[in-house]
């Protein structure tokens, strides 16, 4: 049993709460098979207008407009932004604009019980225990902040949203920088070691303890193997991990 003294846990999502596969298999073929229809229908929703703006920008373009020229139609600029998420999933980058798409389109398959997140079994119990200790209990993840509270509201283990205070994505920087955690740090309003950092990806926890946070590796069934050397906690199960408060 590892035991650690902090005020706040920080989790990753997938393969650390939830199974990668859920994510692959599930959530991603999901947007493909509803993004063409999702953008025809819901074209001139400001959400969305607002999402294909930073698609645009991610793409290295001033907006939209520029991108696909003042005198496209609809339908011309629905497939430009069809053909750059489907490249962008393809290539499995993590772009802002792509992970708010499939947030927007996600929200539809949770809202009609279609799509149902995965959660591990123990992962209810750890976010309420942490939570009755009075660690303040936050996510990380490269899925939108908005796609993250869709998830976690509609899971296999009921609305577990209550057990968070807060949630963080790209908009705060990338996974694999230091700053990115000390930027978190600060919002939390601790100092970076009170926090505790639960992730499946080395180069994620590398980062957070660069920046000074205590690491937690998560090694799942399903998880891709860890290569190389590293020395963070690991472990299978948040079980085997107790966090206490100061």
């Amino acid at each position: 049993m590892i035991e650690l003294t902090a005020q706040a846990v920080l989790l990753d999502i997938e393969g650390t709460t939830s199974s990668v596969s859920f994510v692959y298999d599930v959530m991603f073929p999901f947007v493909r098979r509803e993004l063409e229809g999702y953008l025809a229908a819901a074209w001139e929703e400001p959400d969305l207008q607002q999402t294909c703006e930073q698609i645009a920008i991610d793409a290295g373009h001033a907006s939209l407009d520029e991108w696909a020229g003042a005198e496209a139609d609809a339908a011309a600029r629905q497939a430009l932004v069809r053909d750059e998420v489907v490249r962008l999933m393809d290539g499995d980058i993590k772009a802002t604009g792509l992970k708010q798409l499939q947030g927007l389109i996600w929200r539809s398959g949770f809202d009609s019980g279609e799509l149902q997140a995965h959660v591990y079994d123990d992962t209810p119990e750890a976010l309420q225990h942490w939570s009755e200790a009075r660690l303040d209990v936050r996510i990380y993840s490269s899925g939108s902040i908005a796609a993250q509270k869709l998830f976690f509201g509609h899971t296999i283990a009921g609305n577990l949203l209550p057990w968070f205070r807060g949630h963080y994505d790209t908009t705060t920087g990338p996974k694999k920088e230091p700053h990115s955690y000390a930027q978190i740090a600060q919002d939390f309003s601790l100092s970076p070691q009170e926090i505790v950092f639960f992730s499946d990806v080395v180069a994620e926890l590398d980062a957070a303890r660069t920046a000074g946070l205590q690491t937690v590796l998560l090694t799942r069934p399903g998880n891709a193997p860890v290569v190389g050397e590293h020395t963070h906690h690991t472990v299978s199960r948040f079980d085997e991990v107790v966090v206490r408060p100061e």
